[in-house]
């Protein structure tokens, strides 16, 4: 399967806003509307390009980690494939460095991380190290990352159009929502684009209630909503992550710089040996010399500690994939509300 510059502009323009509805994506790529939704469902059956929604992992709102596992080399496959299962680390990949394993867990709270979390890691057989660094602070998320194929016109267009399935700004934590509109995350992650009406069918309730709660949901700013390229087809098939040190009191300057830098997946302060995290996406292995000069160019005094390039993605934001970055079909998701039960 191969993508056309039409199928590339359909994504970002879902990357811009996921949820965005057909007739409108139509008036920003001049495309028949029906002719896009077909061009989509060609794209997600093919695991090429999906909508996902996940937990935030603001911290103020939740708690967020990054988790460097060592493991036996022979057990690796298995040690991967359990932690895969565990629905709280929402994306695990294998490193070509020192760290066989690094994870990204979201979890309700420092208690339930210890319980839900750290509590499996010690159970895993072959799993024989764990360091962790929790975020204090998430500045860029991989829902803000673009593939650049949309014109000036065209940008200016989707702009107008607002973004639906984003925070109206009244940020809440889980715990604040009823369980009712809880159960709604699974399907959300499984289909970001799932319509109240295909909701309420699953969950056997009215249509209208299930959109009352929909839309509290969305506007609850719990969940990011993303539009996900198979890495393979993005045209930047390598994934480095730093570790850094930055000055207390220039991270929100240094976030800054480092947004304006395309490539950048996530950045984030942290706890740990190391003070700020960052995630590209790049061209080749020799771009990582030319990102971490342009690193230290817009934070000048960013101490670059170590750096770690991925050699394969196993599971993203709660999606498992196949070899070739697509994704498998296969969403490890809570079986049901995100609650105190569970």
């Amino acid at each position: 399967m191969e993508l056309s510059e039409e199928d590339l502009a359909l994504i970002q323009v879902l990357q811009t806003s996921p949820r965005l509805g057909w007739a409108d994506a139509a008036k920003v790529l001049g495309v028949h509307a029906t002719t896009l939704a077909a061009r989509w469902e060609r794209l997600k059956s093919g695991g090429a390009a999906w909508v996902t929604a996940h937990l935030a992992g603001d911290p103020q709102q939740m708690l967020l980690a990054f988790v460097a596992v060592d493991c036996d080399m022979n057990l690796r496959d298995r040690v991967t494939a359990q932690l895969a299962a565990i629905p709280e680390i929402i994306t695990v990949e294998e490193a070509a460095s020192n760290r066989d394993l690094m994870l990204t867990v979201i979890t309700r709270s420092l208690e339930e991380f210890s319980t839900k979390v750290i509590a499996q890691l010690k159970t895993i057989e072959g799993l024989t190290k764990y360091q962790t660094a929790l975020c204090t602070r998430l500045h860029t998320s991989a829902d803000e990352w673009r593939l650049n194929i949309l014109s000036r016109a065209q940008l200016a267009t989707l702009r107008t159009l607002g973004q639906p399935g984003t925070s109206d700004g009244k940020q809440a934590v889980a715990g604040q929502l009823p369980e009712s509109h809880l159960d709604l995350l699974p399907f959300l992650a499984r289909d970001g684009r799932a319509t109240a009406a295909e909701i309420a069918r699953d969950l056997g309730r009215h249509p209208a209630t299930v959109q009352r709660q929909l839309n509290r949901v969305l506007a609850s700013g719990i969940l990011l909503f993303r539009c996900e390229i198979a890495q393979g087809y993005s045209s930047y098939p390598v994934t480095c992550q730093w570790f850094a040190n930055v000055p207390a009191g220039r991270h929100e300057e240094a976030a800054a710089a480092i947004r304006t830098i395309s490539n950048v997946r996530l950045s984030a302060s942290t706890t740990g040996p190391t003070n700020f995290v960052i995630i590209m996406w790049l061209q080749s292995l020799a771009d990582v010399m030319t990102a971490e000069l342009a690193l230290q160019q817009k934070v000048p005094g960013m101490e670059l500690v170590e750096s770690v390039v991925m050699l394969r993605t196993v599971k993203r934001v709660g999606w498992m994939l196949n070899g070739d970055t697509t994704a498998s079909g296969a969403v490890v998701v809570q079986a049901g509300a995100l609650n105190a039960a569970d």
